[in-house]
């Protein structure tokens, strides 16, 4: 937000100036100096009846100042004070008017006060120029304001993401409603927007107001219109505006544009005048908000001189114009056919979904998508016990100790008991003493309770870390990168372990810990290309623990708990099942995390979580539809 220099005019605030000088002094030009600061300080600080007070026909100034209030509304003035000449009773003041227009750049012109010598001092004549030199009785200014069109957020290609796009508007027209509870209650079951809602917006709205129910796409709303374009009372009013390809298109990442497009948000009923708002109040979000001011660009002004009289029909003549100067374009390294892949898969499911797919070695987020049951924030966002996904930085953790390697005979018990509290496998399977390997790919808890309790109290954190899990990650659209105690014993460490405890991860971060397996050198997330970078590059784990993790994961695939994606090419991953709340049993949510390399768009790291799931089955589903959707390259 720019900070405003001056005053708003009508409002109580001080004038850029020196303190003003004592009339009289004995100097003819210090005192004419001092009446021409008096006069703009006063003029400056919105009290008309002072500056009005100092001049030679206080009446007219009145008016005059006035006027130019309404004709630069909510503009700020600043006076800078120039050169002084004096001869025979007369005097010249040159000075600087700097106004700080709402929602448009500064106007700067220099102007002159003429000043003659009266009793009782120095007086300000009263003329048109001392507001404006080009200025003449019988004319006032005109401002209006240009803005440019908005700069494109766009794809890794450079294609724009939003676009012209036709909207419907299902509303209710009060005067024409025959019978309000029936036309509420059939708009609510076309349009899912409660009855009672409506029925209290229509009665709320003052006299002939239009009263709008929902704002649909085109095809969207055909597809309802059957059932409410015969309405009596409902109206449908069309219009266009930038959308993204779908209405939840990496909604996450990318927001929202509102209504308007741009920083004016519609004209007044009362005035005709603009109004403008912040981004938040135009219904920004995501990128949209967070780079709203890059996007925007400067709005540019024209100011002419026009007849007074409105009904002379004076064009005017123009004496200043700045040019609007155009946003810049924000490019993500959103992909498309990877994005409507990811729509398609989270879409199968009615649970909260969320799948987020990051380019391995680089960190670009390619998509991001979330259900129409899901909060989609939470994709980047949500802190969520990452359950058995936590188990590919807790094998880092062991196999980097040394002690461990992914051969070694590891027991896997049914059930395991730390400090007199039970835990176990899912229905309690055993498979005696195996392989790491294959303890992982079946995800045996009680192998990873047991193990992760001989780690120093430190080595699961720094082996999330060594991933940028728990990194201030500066990004334009927040991102939650986990968490990972580095001082639990007893029970909470055992179960850190197996991602319970107090271990907490968003999507976005499990997909990066998953990148950063597959390249073997871990990147920070990248939301816009050419951005500053969002933190410090991750260390990374040791090489040779990557060399034996990267089959472990394989194996997942291959034989273990995700093998219903062993068809779907050279995939590899962790599932997750993560219990939480304080039903018996626990609700749980269903994680998958891992990478495809080579596949058809590339090599992709991803991570998928269905809340409340129950089981990792479903996000295995998920991920499954979708590699199966990513069209060939």
């Amino acid at each position: 937000m720019r900070t405003r220099r001056g005053t708003v005019l009508g409002s109580t605030l001080t004038l850029l100036a020196v303190p003003v000088l004592a009339a009289c002094s004995g100097n003819a030009e210090d005192d004419v100096r001092a009446a021409a600061r008096a006069f703009l300080a006063d003029w400056s600080a919105g009290d008309t009846a002072a500056a009005a007070g100092a001049t030679t026909d206080p009446g007219a100034v009145t008016a005059l100042l006035e006027q130019t209030a309404a004709d630069l509304p909510d503009a700020a003035l600043t006076a800078e004070v120039g050169q002084v000449a004096v001869e025979d009773g007369a005097a010249t003041v040159g000075w600087t008017a700097t106004w700080d227009l709402a929602a448009a750049p500064d106007w700067v012109y220099p102007a002159t006060l003429r000043l003659q010598e009266g009793e009782d001092g120095w007086d300000v004549v009263a003329e048109p120029t001392l507001v404006h030199p080009e200025l003449a009785d019988g004319q006032r200014l005109q401002l209006e304001r240009s803005l440019p069109e908005r700069a494109p957020v766009t794809d890794a290609d450079g294609e724009p993401l939003f676009t012209p796009t036709e909207v419907v508007t299902v509303g209710v027209d009060p005067g024409q409603v025959t019978d309000l509870p029936a036309l509420a209650g059939a708009l609510s079951a076309a349009t899912g927007v409660a009855a009672e809602d409506v029925v209290a917006d229509v009665e709320a709205a003052p006299d002939g107001q239009f009263v709008p129910v929902i704002t649909l796409r085109r095809p969207d709303f055909e597809a309802i219109r059957a059932q409410v374009f015969d309405l009596p009372g409902a109206v449908f009013p069309t219009d266009t505006r930038l959308l993204a390809p779908s209405a939840r298109f990496a909604s996450a990442l990318l927001g929202r544009v509102g209504p308007a497009t741009a920083e004016v948000l519609e004209e007044s009923a009362e005035d005709g005048a603009p109004r403008y708002a912040a981004g938040d109040q135009l219904g920004l979000s995501g990128l949209q908000r967070a780079l709203q001011e890059q996007l925007t660009g400067t709005p540019g002004f024209t100011v002419r001189v026009v007849a007074a009289d409105e009904s002379i029909g004076d064009a005017g003549r123009e004496v200043d114009a700045v040019e609007p100067v155009p946003g810049q374009p924000v490019r993500t390294p959103l992909v498309r056919a990877v994005q409507t892949a990811a729509d398609a898969a989270v879409a199968t499911q009615q649970l909260p979904t969320h799948l987020v797919v990051v380019r391995p070695a680089t960190g670009e987020i390619v998509a991001v998508s979330s259900n129409e049951a899901a909060v989609a924030g939470n994709a980047f966002t949500g802190q969520y016990p990452p359950g058995s996904a936590m188990k590919v930085v807790s094998a880092t953790a062991l196999l980097g100790t040394g002690t461990l390697t992914a051969q070694t005979p590891v027991a896997c018990p049914g059930t395991f008991v730390v400090e007199g509290r039970e835990f176990q496998n899912a229905d309690r399977f055993d498979l005696g003493t195996v392989p790491f390997t294959e303890a992982f790919a079946q995800s045996c808890n009680t192998t990873f309770m047991e193990q992760g309790l001989a780690l120093p109290d430190d080595a699961l954190a720094a082996a999330a870390a060594s991933y940028g899990v728990g990194t201030d990650w500066q990004l334009p659209v927040d991102v939650y990168s986990g968490e990972v105690p580095a001082d639990s014993t007893g029970t909470t460490k055992a179960a850190n372990a197996i991602g319970q405890g107090e271990v907490l991860m968003s999507p976005v971060q499990l997909a990066l810990v998953s990148a950063g397996v597959a390249s073997g050198t871990p990147a920070v997330p990248v939301e816009v290309f050419g951005a500053e970078p969002a933190g410090p590059t991750p260390a990374g784990p040791d090489p040779a623990v990557l060399e034996a993790l990267r089959p472990m994961m394989r194996a997942v695939v291959v034989s273990g708990t995700a093998d219903a994606l062993a068809d779907r090419g050279e995939v590899y991953g962790k599932t997750g099942t993560a219990e939480y709340g304080s039903n018996t049993p626990p609700d749980a949510h269903g994680w998958f995390t891992g990478y495809q390399l080579d596949g058809p768009q590339g090599d992709l790291a991803f991570a998928v979580l269905v809340e409340s799931g129950q089981s990792s089955s479903v996000a295995v589903d998920v991920t499954d539809v979708f590699l199966g959707a990513l069209p060939q390259a």
